[in-house]
């Protein structure tokens, strides 16, 4: 009966530990349906660019508007804002069902070590954007995601790790094949999403 209780006790002070130290409110569910929304976005602006007599998988080096280049911009954003709100949506319902606190010093370092590498793409990025430098922008994004993630997967699941690993794997793949952007940002940010999203949910549903 004290062995019983001793492991008890074990169990749940690593629970608390746990608890402390990792986010483990990060939903699966956030992950399936921010890659759904990234796999609508490469669709929607594969329609685009035949709207504009592109022919994506023609293999030829395209050249683009600079009105072109701004719509694709804006789709990013709501992209981004969307599976943004969606993170949100689920971790809140989530931390709500286990009866944790969302916003507590885990979470803030869980931010602040995603953030770092994020905005320094983002920025980054952004210098490629001013410089017309159009073809190296999804691979810069592929990878500054993918180590925001290895960055911060100390503070949650490190499924989160292995995610971004295959992140950065997929961003330095596509340096290779310029002019695929599209095809490997929905490979990454929706096809990846959703295989992981469904892992972690079965997992540690």
């Amino acid at each position: 009966m004290e062995s019983k209780n001793y492991h008890e006790d074990l169990s749940h002070i690593r629970t608390m530990m746990e608890r402390s130290s990792r986010f483990i409110s990060l939903s699966g569910l956030s992950g399936v349906f921010a890659g759904l929304v990234a796999l609508l976005g490469a669709v929607y602006v594969y329609f685009v660019f035949q709207r504009e007599e592109i022919n994506y998988f023609d293999g030829n080096r395209n050249v683009f508007t600079p009105d072109l280049v701004q719509e694709l911009v804006m789709i990013g954003i709501v992209i981004l804002v969307l599976a943004v709100l969606s993170g949100y949506f689920f971790t809140a319902r989530k931390s709500k069902e286990n009866n944790l606190k969302i916003w507590d010093q885990t979470t803030k370092r869980l931010l602040f070590n995603f953030a770092v590498p994020l905005v320094t793409g983002g920025f980054f990025c952004l210098g490629l954007l001013y410089h017309h430098m159009f073809v190296f922008i999804a691979p810069a994004t592929l990878i500054f995601y993918g180590l925001a993630l290895v960055n911060a997967s100390k503070y949650t699941f490190t499924d989160i790790q292995n995610l971004g690993y295959c992140q950065i794997v997929l961003g330095l793949l596509s340096f290779f094949f310029l002019g695929w952007g599209l095809a490997f940002w929905a490979l990454g940010f929706g096809l990846l999403h959703i295989v992981y999203g469904i892992l972690m949910f079965k997992k540690y549903k």
